[in-house]
């Protein structure tokens, strides 16, 4: 079975649990306080992912009257450290469990649930009045390892000085992907620096003519969020290229089409890893997210959803 048939087949059997548990809700009390559609529960969600999640939880708790979904909004290596305290049941982040942690839950007799429900883009944005916005994913490499310094090295009619990157948090997702995914090598330069949260990477870039961010495309991706726009109008996105030299038409940006497509090469999947040893609130929230409506409001917040399909329109110039 392939992933998606298998979320499908997850989201499909949850909500038929919902339906049922709503409309059979029991009068007697048992031990647990929670069920797919009632009680209190608190889950941890990588903070890259907060706009996502926030789109969600309004229109699951005006479905479901008598449930609340308190979102822990933390950097990717606290969430899994919650779940393997006990302390949350669901977790929403950007990798699955590896071994030692998959071993862990083993012997306590858990069994974890992985399913991804969307496809992120890492987003690299530059000041506004940056003209370089184009990189290959061989400059972005050299960057973070230290390799490439300066802005003349990337434009040698530069006046910006040297780079200065910034990331969200010294312990998020983000820097976790460009250590496993762009680097490959385990390092990062010693002049990167970490903020605490997106909104301080794009003020950091909004301020900074010579700076780099790198942040989770959900904050800037969302074109009918005030915020999102607010946001855009500080920055500029720049556009990736995997091939030899940036151009025009071969550097893409993380829009829906490009990351679907695969011409956008910086995304991750979200995960959520549920540790529930019953269907309780955890599994509801989880089934509703990769359900039709909660893989459509992904679709709006400019992310792409893991089963919605997204609609590609090619315009040509007459």
């Amino acid at each position: 079975m392939n992933k998606t048939t298998f979320l499908r087949s997850f989201a499909g059997l949850a909500l038929v649990s919902l339906v049922l548990i709503s409309c059979n809700r029991r009068s007697v009390t048992d031990k647990f306080t929670d069920t797919p559609t009632t009680g209190k529960v608190s889950i941890a969600v990588d903070a890259t992912f907060q706009p996502i999640i926030a789109a969600e939880l309004p229109v699951f708790h005006a479905v479901y009257k008598y449930a609340t979904v308190t979102p822990k909004y933390i950097n990717e290596n606290e969430a899994i450290n919650l779940l393997l305290r006990d302390s949350v049941r669901l977790a929403i982040v950007s990798r699955q469990l590896n071994d030692k942690e998959k071993q862990f839950f083993k012997s306590k007799k858990f069994f974890p649930k992985e399913f991804p429900v969307a496809v992120d883009g890492i987003a690299v944005l530059v000041h506004p009045s940056n003209t370089d916005t184009l990189f290959t994913i061989e400059q972005l490499r050299k960057i973070m390892l230290g390799e490439i310094t300066d802005w003349k090295q990337i434009n040698n009619t530069s006046r910006k000085g040297s780079i200065k990157v910034v990331f969200d948090d010294p312990n998020s997702s983000t820097v976790r992907f460009v250590v496993d995914s762009l680097t490959r090598t385990g390092n990062l330069s010693s002049q990167l620096s970490a903020m605490t949260y997106s909104l301080d990477v794009v003020q950091y870039v909004a301020e900074n003519p010579n700076a780099i961010g790198v942040i989770g495309v959900s904050w800037i991706s969302d074109s009918r969020d005030p915020k999102s726009l607010s946001f855009l109008s500080k920055i500029k996105v720049a556009g990736i290229s995997a091939a030899g030299q940036a151009t025009p038409e071969n550097s893409y940006q993380p829009f829906q089409a490009y990351i679907a497509t695969g011409k956008y090469p910086l995304t991750r999947f979200i995960y959520m890893i549920l540790t529930e040893p019953r269907a309780g609130l955890g599994t509801g929230f989880a089934s509703f997210v990769s359900s039709d409506k909660g893989q459509r409001i992904i679709l709006k917040t400019g992310v792409l959803p893991y089963t919605q399909p997204v609609r590609i329109v090619n315009v040509k110039p007459e």
